[in-house]
């Protein structure tokens, strides 16, 4: 019984069901539409090699702003270094006459002082000297 109440059912629903022709208007709505299609996917195409130059361009930029960097380090880490040098070879050239003057006015004093020690063994007044001093 239900067989029969399920075929009757669908031979009802198929007298009544209708063929939906295809018409040439709905041929050309298919044809603009799958153009439409292929132009999205063009200009798709064309943004993407687009954003693929500017990337690329923007690494560009990137590398030789990085370049820039480095040589402006290493030039001014270098005139620091060339600045260094020149100061310390300048302290050692200032200090030069100083010291050799100093060395020589040591020498000097020692000579006066083996002069002096000379003197006061043959002199009792310089001995008397010295010896308040510390010399002797």
């Amino acid at each position: 019984m239900k067989r029969v109440v399920f075929i009757f059912l669908t031979l009802l629903s198929l007298s009544f069901a209708k063929e939906i022709p295809f018409t040439l208007e709905d041929r050309e709505r298919l044809i603009r539409l799958e153009e439409g299609q292929k132009a999205l996917v063009q200009r798709l195409d064309e943004t993407n090699k687009k954003m693929e130059e500017l990337k690329a361009d923007l690494q560009r930029q990137i590398e030789s702003l990085y370049t820039l960097m480095l040589w402006g380090f290493g030039i001014l880490f270098g005139g620091m270094g060339i600045l260094i040098g020149f100061v310390l070879w300048d302290r050692r050239t200032a200090l030069e006459p100083a010291v050799k003057k100093a060395r020589d006015l040591e020498e000097r004093e020692e000579r006066l002082e083996r002069v002096l020690k000379k003197l006061a063994r043959k002199n009792p007044d310089i001995a008397e000297a010295l010896k308040e001093e510390g010399l002797l």
